[in-house]
């Protein structure tokens, strides 16, 4: 595996400035490509490497914490966005994806898992039947626990969601855990360790959830954020937390980096958690769809494929970068999990109503002294 080299607000900022620039003095003939993307979810170089084997586009690149956070900013006129799986379902039903053009995507064709085309995105079979002509997966993981062995003891064959998460709501860990602040993890963790459906919507089960995460805020005091919570575990500052299976393998590189040896960090997968894809869509309102074709073709390159999965630590859907990947990788149930693991998961689920209601519950955790 490659070694993670932490990606900086100032790397992407400057992206995003140099477009800008260019923009404002009209001094490029370069036509703009704008990307949106999560944070450290790309490698250093992709860009610079895509800017050179399409010398007519320059990038201007910006980033996103959740899909929650990306959404309210679409009317901003991108090019190329990557929600996850259940937020694309969302964005096609308000029709503010549009169709990817296959016949400019050969790279996609050839590598692409097959899986992929069988895969039920969300309740609605209709939706979930188009998902593939409006996106195109760009990199997956699972829903699971990191914590460090020298501090959380759990059981090495366990698959109990409520012996796994209730590290996160004992009161013996407070100060020491970390919830990812996206309403759909932390709450689909909440309603996991209660033994319930993370797409439930039922009010006892949801009042049952939110109840548990209010008395977490309250009496454990947890580190809430996304990529600081990274940081956080290398460093010891946390003993556990919610994380993608992805974050696991950047954190795992950073305690090497930073030689904590006394870290024994690990990820573990609870049974009914989540496993999601996030996918690379075009806005209707994108300015250049012929550069986006060309960014989402690029991205299916074995070999570039293969440097964003080794950099990001999520797991790739190109079975040609899949085939290239360190067996420990590719081997990884927890990362690339069997049909038997698969079938234990859930896939986050959306409608109208279900993003009022979880968001309505985030929103009164969050404001929740």
């Amino acid at each position: 595996m490659n070694k993670v080299i932490k990606k900086t607000a100032a790397a992407v900022t400057v992206f995003a400035m140099a477009g800008s620039m260019a923009l404002s003095c009209g001094c490029s003939s370069k036509k703009q490509l704008i990307i949106y993307n999560w944070g450290e979810y790309i490698a250093e170089d992709t860009i610079s490497k895509f800017e050179a084997a399409y010398p007519q586009y320059e990038v201007v690149y910006r980033t996103f914490e959740t899909n929650e956070t990306m959404y309210p900013n679409l009317s901003n006129g991108y090019d190329v966005i990557i929600p996850s799986d259940y937020m694309v379902c969302r964005l096609i039903d308000e029709d503010w994806i549009q169709p990817v053009d296959w016949s400019k995507l050969p790279n996609v064709e050839a590598n692409m898992d097959p899986m992929f085309k069988t895969m039920k995105y969300t309740d609605n079979q209709e939706i979930s039947d188009e998902v593939l002509d409006y996106a195109i997966p760009y990199l997956y993981c699972t829903v699971g626990l990191v914590y460090d062995a020298n501090k959380i003891s759990i059981p090495d064959d366990t698959t109990d969601p409520s012996v796994i998460w209730g590290v996160l709501f004992d009161e013996a860990n407070a100060d020491k855990v970390g919830m990812y602040d996206s309403m759909r993890e932390s709450i689909g963790a909440a309603l996991n360790y209660l033994g319930y459906s993370i797409n439930t919507m039922d009010e006892g089960q949801l009042d049952e959830a939110l109840q548990l995460l209010i008395d977490q805020k309250a009496n454990l005091r947890p580190a809430y954020g996304v990529d600081n919570l990274k940081d956080k575990m290398a460093s010891g500052e946390l003993a556990a937390s919610i994380a993608w299976s992805g974050d696991h393998i950047v954190m795992l590189d950073r305690i090497a980096e930073l030689g904590n040896t006394d870290i024994d960090l690990k990820y573990v997968l609870p049974k009914g958690s989540n496993w999601s894809v996030d996918m690379m869509c075009v806005p209707t309102n994108c300015k250049n769809y012929e550069g986006a074709m060309d960014f989402i073709n690029f991205m299916y390159d074995p070999e570039i494929a293969l440097e964003n999965c080794e950099y990001v630590g999520y797991s790739t859907p190109n079975v040609a970068a899949k085939a290239m990947l360190d067996p420990d990788v590719s081997g990884n149930p927890y990362y690339y999990p069997t049909e038997d693991i698969f079938s234990t998961l859930e896939v986050y689920y959306t409608s109208d109503a279900l993003e009022e209601r979880y968001t309505e519950l985030w929103n009164t955790v969050k404001a929740s002294a």
